[in-house]
């Protein structure tokens, strides 16, 4: 009896896919194509079982649309610029790009041997000159087409770091890497025009009917489309050339409890008055420190200025309201000024209590009239109010019908104008820092900024750069920033700021169709595989990276770089969990967290201590597997102790794929012994006398087809865990089944075929092994077989008395009376009644069988 071998099996079969080539596409016109892509991966150094499961999935697919007969394009690359590189090499010393090169270099040996369907020639890193010069090529298209421009723009600076942060980079008003206090800063910046697409981009959404709905929601909420009211507050006293402040409010409705107009530290009346008064400089300044983002401003202590300003209340001749300048209130969203109407807004309402300003009530509920407290009164637009003041005069209505009326109402009175307006801001993409893509424009004192010739292409990041000094390298790297003018021939200056790494991403899955391309794509190629039939990837990307790729595809298409079919590019999204693991921690002598590797520790009756001290460990409850948590497991070790496929079937088959799964040291070894059963079985039914006789072919076939059929569905619906569940119930059916040799030889050819998508080595071994003829993975799918779906019995229950006795199996269209002297005679049946007559027997044809004793 041979033995299942993993360590033996998963290499010769690797080796077996490369030689024959089955995984490298091209263009095939008389097969259906088939793209399925993962969302590729920044190159940290090490993958660990969350990347597992991601690109298992992915390969499920690859693999099974590959046996019915498609032309499957499965590519992988990688991430590779960014932030971390330059920490990495700040920290230890180096260069990022070889600290990217060698991460990647780890990664794909770590992936290769998980046995993925991947076409690795097509495989390329953003940080490659070749991809990144063609990212500058679709630069200067987009500059060209109106799509890029540059501005002035107010951003977040890390005085240390000398770069601009993100706002999610900015934690309680200090930067996330050097721990320097933020100053908000007006620089010159590159913006996409992302917004004048704001509109399709929503509408397009309804169309996106494989997505998930919680993405596509996602994505509305960030576009945010809102109809409001653009009107002005006269100034009581003209200010620094204001005769007004211009507001735009998506509740006109509640203007009647305007009590106070707020002002960001950034609107240009604000930074007009700083220059009259160093108190409100200096509030401005301390303001301007904070993040920007709304969750920043959600959990920051509301502080306000009174600038000593007032406007006149547009619906009360005589009643003022103070002009304040808030901490909370956003310079890119409207005009930078809000009124504030507190009774209906809690963020207005801890500012006015704060500052003792008036709160004035519009509304109340319907069976309740009190009044606000220290909680604002913030019902659904939908829900019907009892209106106390209200502009159009209405009594009883939802918010939005009052939101509606109140636009009308103010058109009329000449108050106003009704404006749509989206939370979606163009995409700003300077960033200073020197490991990205350079933005491929050149500054002349004589030309202004112009656009790099494409036979220049790529701008080359240069090497000899150093990380000694804060700040962008580019900035000091005279030889590379100066140049000539490419327009004049003057001397010139380069744009020092890269790209944000969102673009890398934004347009990958185009590149992929024709990464060797001497233009961003061959359009003839990019015909054939786009779109993306099934993107895969984690909900964490469901707004930025999908929006950005979304507008990318629509500009490509602007272009010429794509066809018009791509403008969406992802036909269908599936959005996986995350797998999970235990966190074990210990305290230093200071008293703070030290987190150790899952192999590090060992189990006694106590519980968890270090293998190497015996130290007691705490364990925390499971957690997205995390690098700094070190509570990762390495698929290198499980691949070392179990084998690939053993990672493959337990991510699979522990949960639903959009929920989190724990990794457990148990459920490996459980799947393991589960893939030695099925290897167990094949060996034993090869040795099996092929012409020996048995009982209950019929009903071994007959749950293979349905098995078929099941796993089929399952594959097709991302039941991954449904289709996993239905083999293991099969292979107990196979286990115990007395048929021929035939049928059982039949059915494990069968079993290995459905289970090649999950365990391609383990499958393929077992083809070999009962004499399949070429590769399973090159096989053609199995069909089950209608006919054999159909049963010919069926399985009735028998009540007595209410509660469920026995069941019978009877032909399924045996006649009434025969069910029910079946039924009678069954042993348990017989024992209730005691030798007497029932009272009653009903017979349901093909529900169930009621007798009444």
């Amino acid at each position: 009896m041979s033995r299942y071998s993993a360590a033996e099996i998963e290499t010769k079969w690797q080796q077996a896919w490369d030689k024959a080539g089955i995984f490298t596409a091209s263009r095939a016109e008389d097969r259906p194509k088939y793209y399925v892509l993962e969302m590729f991966p920044y190159p940290s150094g090490r993958i660990h079982m969350g990347h597992v499961r991601n690109y298992t999935m992915g390969d499920v697919i690859a693999r099974y649309k590959m046996s019915t007969g498609h032309n499957v394009l499965h590519p992988m690359g990688w991430d590779a610029f960014g932030m971390p590189a330059e920490n990495a090499a700040m920290a230890i010393g180096g260069h990022p790009k070889t600290w990217t090169y060698d991460n990647i270099a780890d990664m794909r040996a770590q992936m290769k041997p998980l046995g993925l369907s991947i076409d690795w020639s097509r495989e390329f890193a953003t940080c490659d000159p070749e991809y990144y010069g063609q990212q500058q090529a679709l630069f200067l298209d987009m500059l060209d087409a109106g799509l890029v421009y540059r501005k002035n723009a107010v951003v977040n600076w890390d005085p240390v770091d000398m770069t601009v942060l993100a706002n999610e980079q900015v934690i309680d008003g200090k930067g996330w890497r050097s721990g320097a206090d933020v100053e908000r800063r007006e620089l010159t910046q590159w913006f996409f025009r992302i917004s004048d697409m704001a509109d399709e981009l929503l509408a397009a959404l309804d169309g996106l009917d494989n997505w998930p709905a919680k993405v596509r929601l996602m994505q509305e909420n960030w576009i945010g489309k809102s109809r409001g009211l653009q009107m002005g507050f006269a100034l009581s006293t003209p200010a620094h050339g204001f005769d007004a402040i211009e507001v735009y409010t998506t509740r006109p409705d509640t203007l009647a409890g305007a009590s106070f107009m707020a002002l960001s530290t950034d609107h240009p009346l604000s930074r007009a008055l700083e220059g009259d008064n160093p108190d409100l400089a200096a509030f401005n300044a301390e303001c301007r420190k904070m993040g920007t983002s709304e969750a920043d401003l959600e959990k920051a202590e509301k502080r306000g200025f009174d600038t000593g300003l007032t406007v006149a209340h547009p619906l009360y001749p005589g009643r003022t309201l103070p002009v304040w300048v808030a901490n909370f209130v956003l310079m890119d969203y409207g005009t930078g000024a809000v009124f504030a109407c507190p009774a209906h807004d809690q963020r207005d309402l801890d500012f006015a209590r704060k500052y003792g300003l008036d709160v004035i009530d519009t509304f109340v509920a319907l069976d309740d009239d009190s009044r606000v407290g220290n909680t604002a009164f913030v019902p659904p637009k939908t829900e019907q109010v009892r209106w106390i003041n209200q502009p159009a005069g209405l009594d009883v209505a939802t918010g939005q019908q009052a939101i509606d009326a109140t636009i009308d109402w103010a058109e009329r009175q000449g108050l106003g104008t009704g404006k749509t307006q989206y939370r979606l801001r163009d995409w700003g993409l300077s960033r200073q820092r020197y490991w990205g893509c350079p933005i491929p424009v050149v500054h002349c004192d004589g030309c202004g900024v112009v656009p790099e010739k494409k036979e220049n292409l790529p701008v080359r990041l240069p090497d000899d750069v150093t990380f000694d000094v804060p700040g962008n390298p580019l900035d000091r790297h005279p030889t590379w920033r100066d140049c000539a003018c490419p327009s004049c021939g003057a001397p010139a200056r380069r744009e020092t700021d890269t790209m944000d790494t969102f673009v890398d991403s934004s347009w990958y899955f185009a590149r992929f169709t024709a990464p060797r391309a001497e233009t961003p794509t061959d359009l003839a190629e990019a015909e054939y595989w786009m779109n993306v039939d099934q993107y895969i990837g984690g909900i964490e990307h469901a707004i930025l990276h999908l929006l950005y790729s979304r507008f990318f595809a629509r500009a490509m298409q602007i272009t010429g770089h794509l066809p018009a079919k791509a403008i969406e590019p992802f036909d269908a999204l599936f959005t996986q969990g995350m797998v999970t693991h235990e966190i074990y921690v210990t305290r230093d002598e200071r008293d703070r967290p030290v987190y150790h590797l899952p192999e590090d520790i060992e189990w006694h009756e106590s519980g968890a201590r270090l293998g190497a001290t015996g130290q007691p460990v705490t364990v925390i409850p499971s957690a997205k597997m995390s690098k700094s948590k070190k509570n990762v497991v390495d698929p290198v070790n499980i691949i070392s102790a179990y084998g690939a496929d053993t990672a493959r079937w337990f991510v699979l088959s522990d949960s639903p794929p959009e929920r989190d799964v724990e990794w457990t040291a148990s459920g490996a070894e459980a799947a393991h012994k589960h893939l030695t059963r099925v290897w167990n079985l094949c060996d034993r039914i090869a040795a099996m006398d092929a012409d020996a006789p048995g009982q209950g072919d019929q009903d071994l076939l007959r749950e293979m087809h349905k098995t078929i059929r099941d796993v089929t569905l399952g594959i097709e619906t991302f039941g991954f865990n449904a289709a996993i569940a239905r083999l293991y119930a099969f292979t107990n059916t196979l286990a115990k089944s007395k048929a021929g040799a035939m049928a059982q030889k039949q059915a494990i050819m069968a079993l290995a075929q459905l289970m090649s998508p999950m365990t391609p080595h383990l499958s393929e071994d077992i083809w070999a092994h009962q004499g399949g003829q070429g590769l399973i993975a090159t096989a053609p799918w199995p069909v089950a077989d209608e006919t054999m779906l159909v049963d010919d019995t069926i399985t009735l229950p028998i009540q007595i008395n209410g509660k469920r006795r026995a069941e019978i199996n009877v032909p399924k269209d045996m006649p009434k009376d025969q069910v029910e002297e079946t039924a009678l005679a069954m042993d348990a049946v017989q024992k209730v009644l005691n030798g007497a007559a029932p009272k009653k027997v009903i017979v349901v044809p093909g529900r169930i069988v009621n007798v009444v004793v």
